[in-house]
């Protein structure tokens, strides 16, 4: 037993560090943020809510290792839900554009947006994806910010909570 733990744990290590093992797991996990629409918000103005996104996969840092072993990261998939209240109806919102940055707010791209949000959305709506920049560098920072730009079209009552999820795909470098 003591033998085969030996011999099957730097095979493990070898395999997680291999490109196309970081690219499955890279794909595997989605960015969320938490972004907190103020009830204090105005309706009918473009107004901005930030906040720093995280990903159960956070090993692709600038300064770790693996970050190098997949290229190629594009957005593949965004949604937002309510999350407080959970039956918040996310068709109070106009519109809504999705933006990723590094935590310092540079090099900022689009990577999801609606422009047609219905007045009856519910509380889970899908984005349409901006996948037109390459995100190889965003992924490799230890923090990434999000920032959500929106218009309310009605009032609300109480501070909404909603949650972006940003599914990518990454595939491995050469």
């Amino acid at each position: 037993m003591k033998k085969l733990l030996l011999i099957a744990a730097p095979m493990l290590l070898l395999v997680a560090a291999c490109g196309t093992m970081q690219s499955i797991i890279k794909s595997s996990f989605p960015y969320t943020a938490s972004l907190v629409i103020p009830a204090s918000s105005a309706t009918g103005t473009t107004l901005t809510a930030m906040s720093t996104a995280t990903s159960f996969d956070q090993n692709f840092t600038k300064d770790g290792n693996t970050g190098s072993r997949i290229r190629e990261v594009r957005i593949v998939s965004a949604k937002m839900q309510a999350i407080l209240p959970a039956d918040f109806n996310i068709g109070n919102l106009v519109s809504a554009r999705i933006y990723m940055a590094k935590a310092n707010g540079a090099d900022e791209v689009l990577v999801a947006s609606r422009t047609d949000i219905t007045a009856n959305a519910g509380n889970n709506i899908t984005l349409d994806i901006d996948n037109t920049n390459f995100l190889d560098e965003l992924v490799r920072e230890p923090k990434v910010r999000i920032r959500m730009t929106y218009q309310l079209r009605n009032k609300i009552a109480i501070d909404a909570n909603l949650k972006i999820v940003l599914g990518i795909s990454a595939n491995p470098a050469r």
